[in-house]
Formats: C-alpha cells, structure tokens, sequence
C-alpha cells in the first residue's frame, strides 16, 4: 500500500504545473461559481428570454440535464422528487431561488416546502406559482436541444393536471433560457478553463512522448488506456473514452481511414508514423476536447518532414478562416458555409464540425457544422452565436502528401472562446507537431 501511494504521488506530481484541487476544495469552488450564475447570471438570461419563473423537476437518479448542472457540490443526484423554482421579479430586480423539496438544496437554494403543514408537494408549487402570479412560466422540453428537454412526462403531466386553468397559456418552452444556462460562461468559469485545457494539453504531450511510447512495441490502445489511467490517477474523469490512430504511407497504411466502429485496435506504432489523439476531461464540472498530432521520428531525424510540417499549417488556416468569421448573432450554419466556401477559394479541403463545449462535452448552443452535415445542421444549425461561450473548434482538412503516396487528414480540436473581445483559444492551439522522442537542443532542453 505505502508503494501505491508513492506511486500515485510522484504520478501526479510529474503531470503539470497546475494544482489539481482536493474534493473538499472543488466542492468549495463549485458552490461559489453557483452562487455568482444564480446571482448574477440567471437574472440576465431570464430577462433576455422573457421568463419571470421558470421552473425545474426531477426525481432521484433521472436528473433533468439543466437541473444536473445545478446540483450543490456535495449532491450527486436529486432526491426524491426536486422542484426548483426561480422566480424574478424585474421591477424589483429580485430573484427568488426556492426549493419545492424536503431540504434545502444546498446553501443557494432554500427548501419553501413544510410538508407537515401541507403534505401534498404539488399544491404547495401550485401555492408559490399562485402568489407570484407569474406571466410566464418556463419549463424544460424541447424538440431539437436534448439537453433542454428534461422534464420526464409524468412530472410534466402531474404538474399540468395540477396547474389552475388560468396559468396554463402561460407555460412556454425554457429552451433559450435553458441553453443560454448551459452555454454562458462567466470569468471564473474561464480562469478555471484555461488551467482545465492546460492539463488537458500536458496529458496529451506525456502521452505522445517517449516516457510512454516506445516505437515498435507501444500500440495505439497501449496509448489510449495509459491516458485513462492518468487521469483516473489525478483524480479526474473522462467523458468519452480517449482514441489514437496512426496516418502512414501507402505501403503501410495505419487505421485512421476506418470507421469508429471498426477501426482496428492494438496497432503497433512505428517511426515515421504521424499520429493523432482525441482526448477530453472533466474538472471542476467542465470539459474539454482536444486532438493533437505527433510525429515518430526516423532514426537520425531531428524533426518531422517537411511536407508534414507544410500539412499542419494548412489545417491551421483552417483554423483561422473559420475563427474568423464568427460574429455575434450570426448562425452556426452561416459561419459554417462561408468558413467552407473561403477555404475551399485558397484550394483547401476543409470539414468543420464544430460542438458547444462547457458543462457538457457534445453542449447546448450553436452547432457549427457536423462531419455528416456539411450542408448546414437543421434547427440547431440555425441557433445564433452569443458572447461568452466556449467551443470545441473541431475540424479537419484533406492533405495530397506525394512523399506518402495518398491523401492524410490534418486534424484538430481546441477550446476557443467567443467574448465582446472577439475570439480567443483558451489556452492556446498546436502550431508544430508533438515528437517521439522529443528533439533537445544543445543544452538538453
């Protein structure tokens, strides 16, 4: 045991500068940025969406999405049946944060629920609802947003079956309000980000180097479990489970052509292998996305060819053509069609199938192309593009590499961050290509 644990410590201490906090410490920055997004935040979000209440239910263990987001630290699942209720009173600039539940839900939403005065909890929410007289009344369904879609149909039918007559034109859809939620990040949140991508890019750069890759006998499962186990050591989570290929030449072809589905395992990785990860965490109830590429050096290169060198440059043009053709209140499918058409203009050959990235991996918000969809994304393709969210930048572009004899994919994932200043990576992109073994100078760095 005493192994183990020195084991598990010097692991950790080799990752990264950044200080991976204690659960007692998440839980203590997971509250406060709750308070400042129920404070500060949700007030905004309910007067740009027209909502004076808006009203959340889940039981036990079948957790709305949104609702999940909200949860106190020390709450892993709601209990029993929670309803929250919040309900802002714009003339007063008030918002009541009330708990429709036998406890209170953490310390930023109290319980407004006695059942030993009134042992029914639908009436007592029928109570609230009636003293506030709300004009309109969010709640969380939708057709095309999954993570907006939360309340189950027998919480939505009891609450409907128990709603008095004259509030009912008044229940609407909280879609927006819900995914201005899930979306908006505020500054805290964005310093918590940038340390979050930070590990996310030390992980990748220790995975793709000779500490763990020993070319030849290393395969690319190897590779991937070796980042699981890396991040359950830190004492954090994945939220998709990590993947290697490898891009060779003809004569060698790797696995990266194949379907997900199928895409052979246990290839064995060999110099002169161009090699791409996509990997993503979970910290402090965010996420990232990333794919990087690495390069396995021949014996006696120092760097990788120039045409792969060449490649990567091209998939950072990409980058940038489309990062630059965001704009506030555009939509995803416009930015997307005029990101493709520029491209394809400079000779390119671009695929862009960019996410919302935040409290959720694959997120709520504006959808910017998908790998199958590159006509555009119906309905969420349409959702405008709003300030102070985050995106997986996730795109490709297709590469003729005479040297190899066949066509190479560039691809790439970053967090990037759309504010009133414009566009900006969270923590930066990869502008060279990783290498195994990495390349020292003459002072051994």
């Amino acid at each position: 045991m005493k192994l183990v644990c020195i084991f598990l410590f010097c692991f950790t201490l080799c990752v990264q500068a950044q200080q991976i906090l204690p659960e007692r410490q998440r839980a203590e920055v997971v509250d406060n940025i709750l308070k400042d997004r129920f404070d500060n935040l949700l007030p905004k979000l309910m007067d740009d969406t027209g909502f004076d209440m808006w009203i959340l239910i889940s039981r036990e263990y079948n957790e709305d999405p949104v609702l999940k987001t909200m949860l106190p630290a020390t709450w892993l699942n709601a209990r029993r049946r929670t309803i929250l209720v919040f309900y802002r009173d714009k003339t007063k600039s008030t918002i009541e944060k009330l708990a429709v539940a036998r406890y209170n839900f953490g310390e930023n939403i109290i319980s407004a629920w006695d059942k030993e005065k009134e042992p029914n909890q639908w009436k007592r929410l029928m109570q609230i609802i009636e003293e506030r007289n709300p004009q309109s009344i969010g709640l969380n369904y939708s057709d095309h947003f999954n993570i907006c879609d939360g309340i189950v149909k027998t919480d939505y039918e009891a609450f409907m079956n128990n709603l008095p007559n004259g509030y009912k034109p008044r229940v609407k859809s909280a879609e927006k309000l819900a995914i201005g939620w899930i979306e908006t990040r505020t500054e805290t949140e964005m310093v918590i980000y940038n340390q979050l991508v930070d590990i996310t890019h030390d992980i990748i750069s220790e995975a793709f180097s000779e500490k763990v890759i020993t070319p030849g006998i290393t395969t690319t499962t190897d590779v991937e479990w070796w980042m699981r186990d890396k991040v359950t050591a830190l004492g954090l989570e994945t939220w998709f489970h990590p993947t290697v290929d490898v891009q060779r030449t003809a004569e060698k072809l790797g696995n990266h052509l194949y379907a997900f589905s199928n895409r052979p395992e246990d290839m064995v990785i060999l110099p002169g292998d161009l090699l791409h990860c996509d990997f993503g965490i979970t910290y402090l109830r965010l996420n990232t996305d990333c794919q990087e590429l690495a390069y396995v050096l021949k014996p006696n290169e120092t760097e990788p060819p120039k045409f792969l060198q060449e490649a990567l440059k091209e998939g950072n043009r990409v980058q940038d053509i489309f990062t630059n053709n965001f704009e506030t209140g555009k939509t995803g499918n416009k930015i997307l069609a005029e990101s493709l058409k520029q491209g394809k203009s400079e000779g390119l050959r671009p695929a862009i199938y960019t996410h919302p990235l935040g409290t959720y991996g694959h997120s709520s918000g504006t959808t910017l192309g998908m790998w199958d969809s590159q006509g555009g994304v119906p309905v969420n393709g349409d959702y405008p593009l709003h300030e102070n969210t985050v995106y997986a930048i996730e795109l490709n572009t297709t590469v003729t590499v005479r040297e190899w004899k066949r066509d190479i994919r560039i691809m790439l994932e970053e967090a990037g961050f759309w504010g009133e200043n414009g566009f900006r990576y969270v923590n930066g992109r990869q502008t060279k290509l990783l290498t195994i073994p990495r390349v020292k100078d003459h002072q051994g760095n």
